[in-house]
Order: structure tokens, then C-alpha cells, then sequence
């Protein structure tokens, strides 16, 4: 599984709201910071920036597939 290199922030943001049930609830400086409720209570940072490191782009896909109960490739297909 070969990670987008150029991925910004935003659009991964704005990926998880409309497929993965995330809203984004405030941004902190340079942090979008996204809730969903779905299946359980859960917050994420996202860095707003042109192009999301591998390692923080691996991190919160981690993350989220780890809290949804998906693999990350299935996350990874809907972007």
C-alpha cells in the first residue's frame, strides 16, 4: 500500500467529513480538529498544511481505522 506523497490537509479533511462521518469541530492554528460520534465518541487532529507528512498521514489513518473497525486501505480508497 504506497501512501499519497502530496495529500494536503485539507482535502484529507475534507475527505473524512463526507465519507467517514467526521465534522470538523474548530481549527487551532494550523490544526483542523475533527469529531465524529460514530460508533463512539472520537477527536483528531489534522495539520492543515500543502502536503501532510508520510508519517502523520500514516499515523491518523491508524488512527481512524482503528477506531471505525476498517483497514486502512479502505480509507485510503475513498480519498
Amino acid at each position: 500500500m504506497k501512501l499519497p506523497r502530496d495529500l494536503s490537509g485539507k482535502s484529507l479533511a475534507a475527505c473524512l467529513c463526507h465519507k467517514w462521518a467526521y465534522v470538523q469541530v474548530h481549527q487551532a492554528g494550523s490544526h483542523i480538529i475533527l469529531q465524529t460520534d460514530t460508533p463512539s465518541p472520537h477527536r483528531i487532529a489534522v495539520p492543515a498544511h500543502d502536503a501532510l507528512r508520510i508519517g502523520t498521514l500514516n499515523a491518523i489513518l491508524r488512527d481512524i481505522a482503528r477506531h471505525k473497525g476498517v483497514e486502512r486501505q479502505d480509507i485510503l480508497d475513498s480519498l
